[in-house]
């Protein structure tokens, strides 16, 4: 198996609002929808219309919500390795302004159901070439499934978020960490113990590389810096477009990521190679923004290349 993503799976509801509430303030909606999210769902999902071969380990509610959700999956061509669970799947509130900004409320649900890999689930992940790992699950299980893959020589990708203390066993088993500028700061804080105010983004990613793995801090429309120990940065341009819907872009870039990554057959993980994965991933999200929703939003392979053609 190419790709294997062990995470989340939510069902969103989205509310478009003029501007996202204040505390105690009530505003009237434009509109709703609601459609399949979560950051592993999100993930496995764009890596796999990226082209990648993506399997997914999830566990999800058997009710009409879970339903969705693997229809979806199934949908965009995931292998599904799922635990159909009592309870009930994962939601998510969601409130897009008219900014593309977006608020996110989050009902881990099923999600928690997801601990103690089973031997299969650790055999799916061992067989993989890159494992793609968020923090919206029990954080023993996503240690655990990073210990296996390192184990077996799997590159392990984290994506830190939404952003938690990460142990240091974790920490000894990540090969690229991709994180925003803000849970960047607060990694650096955290893990450097430094006072990240004044830091340039480069520093921030400078900072945590000195942990052992390669960094890949997102900026969003202002693009990504690459940072890779003993071997410097880069600076990945971002691109300017009209955008509707921010959610899921940055799992968008994710999957993506590791879909190019998977691609490139790289043996190392230089600076060059994670470089040319970061500007696939940057496409891939400002594809993304132009639409809205999370996995409705996530582009095809097809749409990448062509939108690329363009630049």
């Amino acid at each position: 198996m190419s790709v294997v993503v062990v995470g989340s799976a939510n069902l969103d509801l989205v509310y478009r609002v003029e501007r996202i509430p204040a505390a105690g303030e009530t505003v009237l909606a434009k509109g709703f929808d609601s459609a399949p999210g979560g950051k592993g769902n999100n993930q496995v999902t764009a890596a796999a219309r990226a082209g990648a071969d993506a399997s997914f380990i999830a566990a999800i509610g058997a009710d009409a919500a879970g339903d969705r959700l693997v229809a979806s999956l199934v949908d965009s061509g995931v292998d599904l390795h799922l635990r159909r669970t009592d309870a009930p799947s994962g939601t998510a509130v969601i409130y897009v302004d008219d900014r593309a900004e977006n608020s996110i409320v989050v009902d881990s649900g099923a999600n928690r159901m997801l601990k103690d890999l089973t031997a299969d689930e650790r055999a799916i992940i061992g067989d993989a070439r890159v494992l793609l790992l968020q923090l919206e699950t029990p954080p023993e299980t996503v240690a655990a499934a990073a210990a296996v893959a390192r184990a077996a020589g799997t590159i392990v990708v984290l994506n830190a978020a939404p952003i938690r203390t990460l142990s240091p066993a974790l920490l000894q088993t990540i090969d690229v960490l991709v994180v925003n500028e803000h849970e960047a700061a607060l990694l650096v804080e955290d893990l450097r113990d430094e006072d990240p105010a004044g830091l340039s983004e480069q520093a921030l990613a400078t900072a945590l590389a000195e942990s052992g793995f390669a960094v890949i801090v997102t900026l969003g429309v202002r693009g990504a810096v690459v940072s890779v120990p003993s071997a410097g940065n880069a600076f990945v341009e971002g691109l300017t477009v009209d955008a509707v819907d921010t959610t899921g872009a940055g799992d968008t870039f994710c999957g993506a990521l590791v879909a190019e990554l998977e691609r490139s057959g790289a043996s190392a993980l230089d600076l060059g190679t994670l470089v040319r994965c970061a500007e696939f991933a940057t496409v891939a999200a400002a594809l993304s923004v132009q639409r809205p929703g999370a996995v409705p939003s996530i582009p095809t392979l097809a749409e990448i290349q062509a939108f690329r053609a363009t630049l």
